[in-house]
């Protein structure tokens, strides 16, 4: 029977690229100097430390734009709150999302089953296996997926007939 794993991974090591190169740039910027901006990476976690909101503004934005240069999905990235740091900075934690939640997996389950599509949708831990006996009732489920507007990067991996 044909099927399909719905997966969301981040590539941890394009990650830290992105980082290294956010890093570096934040050493040449004049609107920069003498600033005690940073960014790094704990496990799962980017902590980016900054002076005030337009620096964290600044810091969001260049972030962005190096994860996308190393095709990393910045949708993978939930922004927490910035919170008071000492000596009058800001310190906001940014999670990379890996895996589909459970609330995310009902989601994608509900919506394939209301469409009424011969396809069964099961949870797998933080994945989602989709299964048909169809191939073209599978591409159909896959396009269906992308049309719903997730903000969270999916790939469709595993792909067997």
């Amino acid at each position: 029977m044909p099927s399909f794993d719905i997966v969301s991974k981040t590539d941890v090591h394009e990650v830290d690229n992105a980082l290294n190169s956010v890093t570096r740039e934040i050493g040449q910027r004049f609107d920069f100097k003498g600033s005690k901006c940073s960014v790094e990476r704990k496990e799962n976690e980017i902590v980016i430390l900054a002076d005030d909101d337009l620096k964290l503004k600044q810091m969001h934005e260049l972030l962005k734009v190096h994860l996308t240069r190393r095709k990393v999905d910045a949708g993978a990235l939930e922004f927490k709150p910035p919170e008071k740091a000492s000596g009058n900075t800001l310190r906001q934690t940014v999670v990379i999302r890996q895996g589909i939640d459970k609330e995310l997996a009902k989601k994608l389950v509900k919506a394939i089953k209301d469409s009424k599509m011969k396809v069964q949708p099961a949870i797998q831990g933080d994945e989602l296996r989709v299964s048909g006996k169809k191939i073209d009732d599978l591409q159909a489920a896959i396009a269906l997926i992308k049309g719903l507007n997730i903000e969270q990067p999916l790939q469709y991996v595993n792909f067997r007939d």
